[in-house]
């Protein structure tokens, strides 16, 4: 059975005071904002639409039995990835950012070829914590073009790399 997807795209042309869904219909979360900011109402079958619980992904029920165990049993946990230039301070500049932010450095991995670097840190983020601030201010560090940060979130990393 193939899936029909409803699109922003799709809202906006469709308009009107209600959309009325087929059933298995997916509402992309784009054009429930959409439907949302034009008071326009998702109908299905049997009632208001409400989005289906994942089936796949980390959100998923079964995510946890198939993934491996987590980084932080009470928090979140964070995969944060640098490469640049290696000059003296970038681990200082890195773990104070994260050490600011509350995060307990579990594991650090680091090899350096010639003036480049690659190193991965995995962290504790402690309860009460957001992500996304921490994920922002992490990845304003590197200066011009030194190095560059990147930070995924635990469950995203966890389910990309399972087996």
């Amino acid at each position: 059975m193939t899936k029909r997807f409803l699109t922003a795209e799709d809202v906006r042309r469709l308009g009107g005071p209600e959309i009325q869904l087929e059933s298995g219909t997916v509402v992309t979360p784009q054009a429930a904002e959409v439907a949302a900011a034009a008071g326009i109402r998702l109908v299905g079958a049997t009632g208001p639409y409400v989005p289906p619980i994942p089936d796949r992904g980390p959100d998923a029920s079964r995510a946890n039995d198939v993934l491996p165990e987590p980084i932080s049993t009470d928090g979140i946990g964070l995969i944060v990835t640098v490469v640049g230039r290696n000059r003296p301070g970038v681990l200082a500049e890195v773990t104070a950012t994260l050490a600011a932010a509350e995060c307990d450095v579990i594991d650090i991995s680091q090899r350096t070829v010639g003036a480049h670097f690659h190193m991965v840190l995995t962290c504790a983020v402690a309860p009460g914590r957001e992500f996304a601030p921490i994920k922002d201010t992490l990845q304003c560090l590197g200066g011009e073009g030194d190095y560059v940060v990147r930070v995924m979130h635990e469950k995203v990393f966890r389910f990309m790399h399972r087996v």
